[in-house]
């Protein structure tokens, strides 16, 4: 990326990789299922060769914890080049976020949309996936060669994606020994295949 104008603010993404658990209420019989993982770092290069300063995202996360707290923390399946949350797209609600050393660690709710059963059943079939946050902001390069999230960033939102591209950024469940196995085996269904499946095609 080169070197944006700090008052000229573009969309940023960054993809990290989410360890979650499948969570199971005793008191649904639905079940609904939460992951919890890293949903950002700070102070480190992520894929897209860019850095977020601490105190920019602790300052982020103290305003996005109004919208935790109200239930309006929304996230959509895939990430779209818009600042824009589009509701019909949304698959899931954080629900909490708290730092642990530099990185963020957040809880996320998959919710029953179109987008969210799709998510759900992705993560039933051990499917890995990422985490994205969306916001709007300037960068500029420093001498490293590095790009340094500046003081303008605005965090929207928290996207699940098919394409993390920084490193212990995807989100996968605790795998059974039979999971295993299949993997070891080469049997486990591809992509788009599980995606077909999904929509009855």
């Amino acid at each position: 990326m080169t070197e944006i104008i700090k008052n000229d603010p573009n969309l940023l993404h960054s993809f990290l990789l989410f360890e979650y658990d499948d969570v199971k209420p005793s008191t649904s019989s639905d079940g609904i299922v939460k992951m919890k993982g890293i949903i950002q770092a700070a102070g480190k290069p992520n894929a897209n060769n860019r850095i977020y300063p601490r105190q920019i995202l602790e300052r982020e996360d103290r305003r996005y914890k109004e919208l935790v707290r109200e239930r309006r923390a929304l996230g959509e399946l895939d990430h779209p080049d818009s600042p824009i949350i589009q509701l019909e797209n949304v698959s899931h609600l954080v629900t909490d976020t708290e730092w642990d050393g530099e990185n963020l660690i957040g809880e996320i709710e998959v919710l029953d949309t179109p987008k969210g059963q799709i998510l759900g059943k992705l993560v039933e079939r051990r499917i890995k996936l990422g985490i994205s946050s969306r916001g709007l902001g300037s960068v500029r390069r420093n001498s490293d060669g590095y790009d340094i999230v500046e003081d303008d960033f605005n965090l929207v939102c928290y996207d699940m994606v098919s394409n993390p591209s920084t490193s212990n950024a995807y989100m996968h469940l605790q795998e059974s020994a039979a999971y295993q196995t299949l993997m070891k085996q080469n049997k486990i269904m591809r992509l788009d295949n599980i995606l077909d499946e999904i929509l009855g095609l």
